[in-house]
């Protein structure tokens, strides 16, 4: 009885220092518009390389009115955490003034859903790591919204985290 206690309190210290999964990786992509080869996937496909020339960065249409980007994670969580990849060859400002918007709606897109947080500036090729306004927000949709005229919007990585356990079914 004595080892079976032992047993599971080393469970229990594992489960807790365990990691929680990126959840943007089974979830499915979509966005405004594409730019030739560049995906709405190609940012959820577990690489951060910053190269668009490389492949792995969406990309929206250049110069189109609030381009979005969103990723539906397939059931709502508790996300506490989301990080963005900025591509790394040009462009760095591109981002400047995007907003991440998590909730359950996929009104206009989803970007009328609330605001996680801003992103007032990555630099090129850095990921940043953002944490929603008050600790946490309850979503299946992430979107990524750059509001404005003549907006182009390259992400290279988003990975979306949650509270462990923390999954709602609708």
């Amino acid at each position: 009885m004595h080892c079976t206690f032992c047993r599971n309190r080393l469970f229990l210290v594992f489960f807790q220092g365990y990691p929680s999964p990126n959840l943007a990786l089974k979830g499915e992509a979509t966005q405004s518009s594409t730019l030739s080869f560049a995906a709405a996937s190609k940012a959820i496909d577990g690489r951060r390389n910053s190269f668009y020339t490389n492949g792995f960065c969406s990309h929206t249409a250049e110069d189109e009115t609030d381009p979005w980007w969103r990723v539906d994670l397939q059931h709502s969580f508790t996300i506490t955490t989301v990080k963005v990849t900025n591509r790394g060859d040009c462009c760095a400002e591109r981002l400047d003034g995007a907003e991440i918007r998590i909730g359950n709606s996929l009104e206009n897109n989803g970007n009328n859903n609330p605001k996680c947080a801003s992103i007032s500036h990555i630099k090129a090729g850095k990921t940043y790591t953002y944490q929603c306004d008050g600790g946490s927000m309850e979503g299946r949709f992430v979107n990524l919204f750059l509001p404005g005229q003549k907006k182009t919007l390259t992400l290279c990585e988003v990975e979306v985290y949650a509270a462990r356990g923390r999954a709602f079914s609708e």
